[in-house]
């Protein structure tokens, strides 16, 4: 019998950050912990996994249907052995075709990329989750505008691959402002804390009206001066319209000072 799989939003952490010698030097032991049990949250292996990364933008939804992707080094400054950094599983061309025909059922307009690689939204936490790269995986860019609504739709429309055991992976992170690290003022744990009640202790049809107005949430720009990296959780968010909520994974980063956090819905 399929598994219907969750759907989770995950923090994925600062550039290469499980490679990286840090000060202090466990400042993401409990990210790369979290990843490492990652796979018994789930109901089981997912059959492929669908990942929208904050970190790819295109001028409508693109679904990435390259057969075996590259890596895309999109961070600048680190040292050299974070270059090198491979995680080999292949692409899904069949399952970028089916998504396609689901977006035009819905009206999504949409393209398809054969030739994009993977971003490190995409291989950072999956070289940790899942290290046998052994299931599929493809990504879905975001959408330039970041319109929350736009994104909710596009989680509603692939709610059906949910059914099939995909698992749907919005990575990005809780609080993303680089320039207000540390985080003096407890932007991060305000912020966090809307975001607790607003997705777990918020009627299903209360959700999605306030994630849509995450704006006039506390401290709501100075936690995401631009909000790419929190526009994953909407897509989340709409593939599990209805369905409950839970933190599964909170930190706050020593010396940073920062709070991030992952959610599990379904």
């Amino acid at each position: 019998m399929t598994q219907t799989c969750p759907t989770i939003f995950v923090s994925h952490g600062g550039g290469p950050c499980f490679w990286m010698n840090w000060d202090p030097p466990n400042l993401f032991l409990g990210l790369r912990k979290f990843f490492e049990e990652l796979p018994r949250r789930l109901n089981a292996k997912p059959s492929a996994i669908v990942v929208v990364s904050a970190h790819w933008e295109e001028k409508v939804f693109t679904v990435q249907s390259t057969p075996k992707p590259q890596m895309i080094y999109d961070y600048f400054g680190f040292p050299a052995e974070t270059y090198q950094l491979n995680y080999p599983a292949l692409g899904s061309p069949g399952l970028a075709e089916q998504i396609s025909s689901i977006l035009r059922q819905n009206n999504i307009q949409h393209a398809l990329d054969s030739n994009r690689g993977y971003d490190h939204g995409v291989y950072v936490p999956l070289l940790i989750a899942f290290p046998e790269a052994d299931i599929p995986v493809l990504q879905i860019s975001l959408r330039a505008d970041l319109d929350p609504l736009a994104h909710f739709r596009l989680g509603q429309a692939l709610r059906l691959l949910r059914e099939q055991n995909v698992l749907i992976l919005g990575s990005g992170f809780s609080y993303h402002n680089l320039r207000g690290i540390p985080d003096l003022k407890g932007v991060s744990q305000v912020f966090d804390k809307w975001l607790d009640e607003a997705l777990c202790h918020s009627p299903a049809e209360a959700r999605e009206q306030r994630l849509l107005q995450w704006n006039s949430a506390p401290h709501a720009r100075l936690a995401h001066p631009r909000e790419e990296h929190l526009v994953p959780l909407f897509v989340c968010a709409g593939a599990a319209e209805y369905e409950q909520c839970e933190k599964i994974f909170s930190q706050t980063l020593p010396s940073w000072n920062v709070q991030m956090s992952c959610f599990r819905f379904g």
